[in-house]
This record gives C-alpha cells, structure tokens and sequence, in this order.
C-alpha cells in the first residue's frame, strides 16, 4: 500500500496562542474532506512533511502544526530567553482547540505518534465531543513507569552508553529522575553546559536504537538539538504536566481509558517497541471499548517502517469511508 503522493499545503499561518506563543499550522488535501489533525512527537520534534502521506489527499482536510517550541512556532525552545513554563500539555490542548475553531472544523480525526499519542490521547478523554476518532502508533501514555523505563531501565540492554548519559549529570544527581537532573542543566544560563547536556541526551537517544551514536541527522542541527533536549526533559521531568492537583502522572491516561469508549480508534505498535516491555498499549485496548490492536511484527518505535506504514495508512481509508 505505502504512503499517499507527496503533497503541499493549501493554506498555512501563524496561530497566537498567548503567552507570546505562535504555533505554526497548515493544511492540506481536500478542503471539503474530512478534517483530521496530526500530532507529532517529541515532545519538540515538529511536525514532518512525510506525514502529510498517511491521508487520502482526496478525502480528508490534513492539519498539520508544529507545538509551542518547535518547529516553525515561536519563539523556539533552543532559545535561552524562550519561556517554557507556558509549555505544557494543558497549554497545547488548549492550542488545538483554538486552531480547531479557527479553522472552523466541528470535529477532526486525531493521527498521533509517539509523544502525539499521549497528547491525542489526553486531548480525546476531555475533549471527547471534537474527536471522531483516533489512530495511534509507537503508542504512550506518558506515564512515570515509561519515563524511567527509556531513561534508566534499558541502562542494561546499553550499557555503555548509559554510564555516558548517567555521568553527564552531577553525581548527587544520578541515582534520581535522570530527565529532571538534564533538564536543570538544559536551563542553565552557561552555553556550554547546555551543550553539552542536550548532546548527552540526543546520544542516548540515538543509542537506544538500532544505530550507532550520533547517527540520526536532525541531531547534527545544533537549533534542533537544544530545542529538543529542553522540550523533553521539560516534559519527562515533569510528568508530562499529566498530573492533577496532588496526583501524579502515574496512571492516568490509562485510569480515564473508559472516558473514550464512544470515539472508534486503531492502536498500531511495532512489536519491538521498547514500550511494550511494560505492557501499556495492551492494557489501554483492553480499557478502551471500541478500539483495535494491530501488532506489526520485527518494527520497533518507528511509524516510518514499510509494515507500520501500511497499516497506518489502512486506517485512516478505513475512517475517510465512515465520513
């Protein structure tokens, strides 16, 4: 099946959000098709041209934006002086319901990886009247188990990359939250010891897949770099700001589950995902009635893999035809 032609946008703009935040938008495809909004990963990734392809230019409305931070929105996280106490996931829920009204959409199907499928997922649960339905993959639900998972628990599958990224925070500090340790380093007010910080953390990025350090090229871009590093230790140090008074993160997307049982949704998870090894997205379809898991064998944490691909792609027809 593979992906749709590539395409370009019709129409594109700077949304102000507030807080001096812009959030760049676009919008391609079928102006009277259905609308549909993607939530990109991170978080601080930006949003990808290549997405644009898992929709049927012919049917759907694509709305693509970058989140606060990144991408093509201002100001950008890799700047020192960038507030990113205004950067949050209420903040960014609220974003999407403005560029929803702005836009003049009712209700849009919502596409999210990674990071994109926490933020769907949350946007679903207290938005459920504007979501028609939803497809997720490499799917998360930004708990604290899954946090330390990617920043301590695979320290065994890659072990000297781990003594790396734990010693490049202070040793007081690295038997503790390892995102909340690199992100005070991210805001240091020294350049150098930003740098340095968001280069350790990219390296353990990198490390954790099937490539040698270094090797994935959106890293190379020092702007990127920084303004990743900060987003997501801003968030993995904070519990995704998921937490509700006193509650922490833990528990609950996974606890507000039932919240979604009347938005149809498609779960695609690669079976080497290293998210699986805590057994979340199993747990989330069996919570969620109406939803369906689709495994795609030998893929890990990646929506760009041929088999992943295609079943992405396959869910989003099948919704176009539900109109």
């Amino acid at each position: 099946m593979g992906l749709y032609p590539e395409i370009e946008p019709y129409d594109h703009g700077m949304l102000d959000v507030g807080d001096g935040n812009r959030v760049h938008w676009e919008v391609c495809g079928n102006p009277r098709g259905k609308p549909a909004v993607m939530l990109h990963g991170g978080p601080g990734s930006g949003a990808n041209p290549r997405f644009r392809r898992y929709f049927d230019p012919a049917a759907y409305r694509i709305v693509l934006l970058d989140q606060r931070g990144c991408g093509r929105s201002t100001p950008h996280a890799s700047a020192y002086d960038t507030d990113m106490s205004v950067n949050t996931t209420g903040h960014i829920m609220a974003d999407l319901e403005l560029l929803r009204r702005h836009l003049g959409i009712e209700r849009w199907l919502v596409w999210g990886v990674s990071w994109g499928s926490v933020l769907g997922l949350r946007y679903a649960q207290t938005h459920p009247e504007v979501v028609s339905e939803l497809v997720l993959t490499a799917v998360a639900t930004g708990s604290d188990a899954e946090v330390a998972l990617l920043t301590r628990g695979l320290g065994n599958l890659f072990p000297e990359a781990f003594e790396e990224f734990r010693a490049g925070v202070p040793e007081g500090e690295r038997d503790g939250n390892l995102a909340a340790a690199y992100n005070r380093l991210l805001e240091s007010p020294d350049l150098e010891v930003r740098a340095r910080a968001a280069r350790a953390w990219t390296d353990w990025e990198t490390a954790m897949v099937p490539a040698p350090p270094r090797s994935v090229p959106r890293y190379e871009d020092p702007v990127f770099r920084m303004g990743f590093a900060r987003t997501v230790t801003h968030y993995w140090g904070n519990d995704h700001f998921l937490g509700e008074g006193n509650e922490g993160a833990e528990g609950v997307v996974l606890r507000d589950a039932h919240r979604l049982k009347n938005i149809p949704g498609t779960l695609v998870q690669g079976s080497l995902d290293p998210g699986n090894l805590l057994g979340t997205v199993w747990r989330l379809q069996h919570a969620w009635p109406g939803s369906e898991l689709i495994v795609v064998d030998e893929v890990g944490h990646n929506a760009g893999a041929p088999g992943m691909v295609d079943e992405l792609v396959a869910a989003t027809d099948r919704y176009a035809a539900r109109g």
